[in-house]
């Protein structure tokens, strides 16, 4: 009987940790009030085991008091992705990208709490080139991703940022349909000193060529 108890209290922690860590998720930023009221638990138990979620990189803790998404459930939901269908899908449409421009190719998609989260690239074979991104959330408002995801992509097809995730960083992005939804978006980032009008044009020509063939015969 001792055992039995012994499980069930440990099922029941279990539960609510995650019950915790999913309104984390879902909120992007929370006090700990705010995630006890959610996940229907008393302060003192919120605090608690939001602790044990800190200590354990699930959440972390802002200067505010805030809570947000920790690095580790940003990791653990890259490894999930990547063997999911959308990375499957572009994977050789990122490839050529690289291919016919020489730079590095993302696949970014929605997260919580407005961010987006890279989830894929094809590295640029330029002697400089981009740093890897995979696993990196970045804020959708103010980036090329963002508008392609928000069909903010004007007659071309694209959305073209200048200084959004980074400074000195041109991003060139594309929204990635399914189903008639949104649900990612393609992107290439360059060092904004090799960008010219021209190339923008032609790297732009080649995203949109590449992604729609894959979503043609998709």
């Amino acid at each position: 009987m001792a055992e039995a108890a012994k499980a069930d209290s440990t099922t029941r922690t279990v539960e609510r940790a995650l019950a915790l860590l999913s309104v984390v998720c879902q909120e992007g930023a929370v006090t700990q009030s705010e995630a006890a009221k959610a996940a229907g638990l008393s302060t003192s138990t919120a605090l608690r085991l939001l602790r044990t979620l800190e200590g354990t990189g699930f959440v972390r803790r802002e200067e505010n008091g805030t809570y947000r998404p920790g690095a580790a459930v940003v990791q653990l939901g890259v490894l999930a992705l990547s063997s999911e269908s959308l990375i499957a899908t572009y994977r050789a449409a990122m490839d050529r990208i690289v291919e016919a421009t020489g730079e590095s190719t993302y696949l970014s998609i929605p997260a919580a709490g407005g961010h987006g989260l890279y989830i894929a690239i094809a590295e640029g074979t330029q002697s400089v080139r981009h740093a890897n991104w995979v696993g990196r959330r970045f804020q959708l408002e103010g980036s090329a991703a963002g508008k392609a995801m928000s069909g903010d992509v004007g007659a071309s097809g694209c959305a073209v940022v200048g200084d959004g995730v980074e400074p000195d960083i041109t991003a060139i992005a594309v929204p990635l349909t399914a189903g008639g939804k949104t649900v990612a978006a393609m992107s290439v980032v360059v060092p904004s000193y090799r960008m010219t009008p021209a190339r923008i044009d032609d790297i732009c020509r080649v995203l949109t060529a590449e992604t729609s063939a894959v979503q043609t015969h998709g």
